[in-house]
């Protein structure tokens, strides 16, 4: 049986998340996606705008900072 955090309302399995954390230290979850590649492409994505923010991508549970 899965946690109630790996799963949305409509019942659909998204354990990847990606994250951000700003400036200050504060870290925000930006999405949540079914595959860790999909997760990736996000996070790179944004990574690739040149903000200070760092982006990384973790599974549902494990909290690991880059």
């Amino acid at each position: 049986m899965l946690g109630r955090d790996a799963m949305t309302d409509s019942g659909a399995v998204l354990p990847w998340l990606v994250i951000r954390q700003d400036d200050n230290g504060n870290r925000y979850r930006v999405g949540r996606y079914a595959t860790r590649d999909e997760a990736q492409k996000i996070a790179d994505g944004l990574d690739r705008h040149g903000h200070k923010q760092l982006y990384w991508v973790e599974r549902v549970g494990q909290s690991a900072h880059p």
